[in-house]
């Protein structure tokens, strides 16, 4: 946490500096991020609107390129890749998320002298596409967090939920979460729900309440998405029975259920940051050379509880949390 809050600190004077700079900013770069309807997004594309005021005002150029949906997801990244090499971006800021179908876009774009900025997921791949840095949270490693803390709480036997299937930073989600928990004492199980249904409380409060009714032994679950807590809270009520809640990221939803007690805990991974530090540094590398030291830069994971709720919802208030 020491990390994020000089990151924090420095952000002010980083964002002077390049306004002030002598010479005139002039990269043209590309983000692709996940859909607009969901909510992890929001906090995403605020980091990308406040680093666009820095990059615009020195005379760059900034274009969103978000997902519409996640039903064809690979292709559809790959798709927005490519859109960003049609427009003659100097860089492209990505996640990582389908490596086996982006990595190859990603080294063909590199192989035209565009430069990659990863964030959000992907870290592992920084070489393989000549990425310059990572900015985000291992995903495991918050993973193994979530697990532990669940675990060490009294959880027995956690639901692990996977809203899109087969996206690697879900996935490494739950393979930490069994982690954490199985070095504690407790069991994990998954719940993939299809990429059809992401975004759907209803149909996803469903599943998750039919795996609760079915299996009586579970006493926990942990989502991967904020969102997909407010679905699971639901499916918990309706089950009628106590289960311990959590999950990856924060809203206001879940911040008020932490506060009133009904959801234990929340992992946040700083998404505004996430998005907000790509952005820019790309930009920077573009037109100066100059790159952070440190490497991968991580932005996570802080376990959200009732102990430091009422400072993060502050934060979620104003949209960057």
């Amino acid at each position: 946490m020491s990390f994020v809050k000089t990151c924090l600190k420095s952000l002010p004077l980083a964002a002077a500096l390049a306004l002030s700079a002598g010479g005139v900013l002039a990269a043209d770069i590309a983000v692709i991020a996940g859909s607009a309807n969901d909510e992890f997004f929001n906090r995403i594309k605020k980091g990308v609107d406040q680093a666009t005021l820095v990059i615009e005002a020195n005379g760059g150029k900034v274009n969103y390129l978000p997902t519409q949906n996640y039903d064809n997801f690979g292709p559809d990244l790959v798709g927005l890749i490519n859109t960003a090499v049609g427009l003659g971006v100097d860089g492209i800021a990505t996640p990582i998320w389908v490596p086996e179908a982006q990595i190859p876009a990603l080294q063909q774009a590199a192989s035209q002298g565009i430069k990659i900025m990863i964030y959000n997921s992907g870290s592992e791949h920084q070489d393989a596409v000549q990425g310059i840095n990572y900015f985000g949270a291992d995903d495991r490693v918050a993973g193994v967090a979530g697990g532990e803390y669940m675990a060490k709480n009294g959880a027995k036997k956690i639901l692990c939920h996977i809203h899109v299937p087969g996206a690697v930073n879900l996935e490494s989600r739950c393979d930490g979460v069994t982690e954490g928990a199985k070095a504690n004492g407790a069991e994990v199980l998954r719940l993939p729900t299809p990429a059809n249904i992401d975004s759907d409380a209803t149909a996803t409060s469903e599943a998750i309440k039919a795996e609760l009714l079915k299996d009586p032994s579970i006493d926990a679950v942990i989502t991967g998405a904020a969102w997909a807590s407010d679905a699971a809270a639901i499916a918990v009520q309706q089950a009628g029975r106590p289960v311990m809640l959590g999950t990856f990221d924060l809203s206001p939803s879940v911040l008020s259920r932490i506060k009133d007690g009904s959801q234990k805990m929340a992992i946040d991974q700083q998404p505004y940051l996430q998005s907000f530090l790509a952005a820019t540094m790309l930009a920077a590398e573009i037109d100066f050379g100059t790159r952070l030291a440190t490497e991968p830069v991580l932005t996570g994971p802080a376990i959200v509880d009732a102990s430091n709720v009422e400072v993060t919802m502050q934060g979620v208030e104003k949209g960057a949390r």
